[in-house]
């Protein structure tokens, strides 16, 4: 039994296997906690396996995880469609739409020609079975990367994306969740990677919106930047990156996948993010990833393009090795509007109110 959350550290689940619930969130109802995201558990080297489903957990604690096993398994008979095994399969968020009754799942594809698409699902139960609703999906017909998805206290939602290379799109979701209004605001625009923010993660505290967000640049990880405004569709201020003394300018060698407000505690907000690269082998300090990617995107950079040289001499694929990424899951610390990330080697829920 575990008894406090270990960031960075090998997370096994009850049975003593390697929990694979990346790029993930979590869900509560019936005073049970849920965390479901990208089953890795057969990415491997030369496997030409990207996901093998959503996989989800279930804890009354937040520290032991029962399998659940796939809510969204892989479609293994046609290489065509989104959910196959070596499909770029990203990023499940689902929410409940209190009328309908549908939980409602989008998942971000990269598709061949590298722009990004949606797979829309929707089930009666958060565990499945899902029915595909919508597939190769172009919200505003835009290509649509990382993602979040917002339920307001009127039941209203928002569909928070990174429209590719470019900038952050707010998006009014329509009534039953499945596809967007056509209203939106654009926000954060950037020249191109690694600047663009994408893997906006939200949530709300007083009165205010927060979007966190990263840089572009793959899984190798990048500084983190925290934003608020008074409504979802902002004009948002940028208050600076969260992570406390953080040496390597990496968010702690992670990316932050969502922010969860634990229902129980009075002002208990969690970053769940993912440490994509473990071994020391592949990882490379920020400011090579940052001039790596400024080298293969800025059109005006004539100098060697991205990998570098010091990059090529690390043998070290990090797309094969999602297999054994880790979780840092850390709590927040609030100093007037901002929002602060402090390292913890070891911590626990009852330390907090």
């Amino acid at each position: 039994m575990q008894s406090s959350i270990r960031p960075g550290q090998v997370w096994l689940d009850t049975e003593g296997k390697r929990i694979q619930a990346h790029g993930g969130s979590i869900f509560y109802q019936n005073d049970t906690f849920y965390w479901y995201g990208e089953n890795k558990e057969k990415t491997t080297p030369g496997s030409g396996i990207w996901h093998w489903g959503v996989r989800c957990y279930s804890s009354k604690d937040l520290y032991n995880w029962k399998d659940e096993g796939l809510i969204i398994p892989p479609v293994e008979d046609d290489v065509t469609s989104s959910l196959h095994p070596s499909s770029n399969m990203d990023r499940p968020h689902i929410i409940y739409n209190k009328e309908t009754g549908k939980y409602v799942c989008w998942l971000k594809i990269m598709e061949k020609d590298h722009t990004q698409t949606l797979t829309i699902l929707t089930s009666d139960q958060l565990l499945g079975p899902y029915t595909m609703v919508r597939t190769k999906y172009r919200p505003l017909n835009m290509s649509a990367g990382d993602l979040d998805l917002v339920i307001a206290q009127d039941g209203k939602a928002y569909y928070y994306f990174e429209r590719v290379h470019s900038e952050l799109i707010c998006a009014d979701l329509t009534s039953d969740y499945t596809d967007v209004t056509g209203y939106y605001s654009t926000h954060f625009p950037n020249i191109h990677p690694p600047y663009v923010r994408e893997a906006p993660a939200h949530f709300e505290r007083n009165g205010l919106q927060y979007l966190v967000t990263s840089g572009s640049t793959g899984y190798y990880p990048n500084p983190s930047e925290v934003s608020c405004a008074r409504t979802y569709h902002g004009p948002f201020d940028i208050l600076g990156n969260p992570h406390v003394n953080d040496s390597t300018n990496t968010s702690f060698r992670s990316q932050i996948s969502c922010i969860f407000k634990h229902p129980k505690k009075k002002d208990l907000y969690i970053a769940l993010a993912d440490r994509w690269i473990t071994d020391e082998a592949g990882f490379i300090p920020y400011e090579d990833i940052r001039n790596g990617f400024d080298r293969m995107y800025n059109p005006n950079r004539t100098d060697e393009p991205f990998p570098t040289a010091t990059q090529r001499r690390q043998p070290y694929n990090a797309e094969e090795n999602t297999n054994k990424a880790d979780y840092v899951w850390l709590p927040f610390r609030f100093e007037g509007k901002m929002a602060y990330l402090d390292w913890k080697e070891e911590w626990r829920i009852e330390d907090y109110e």
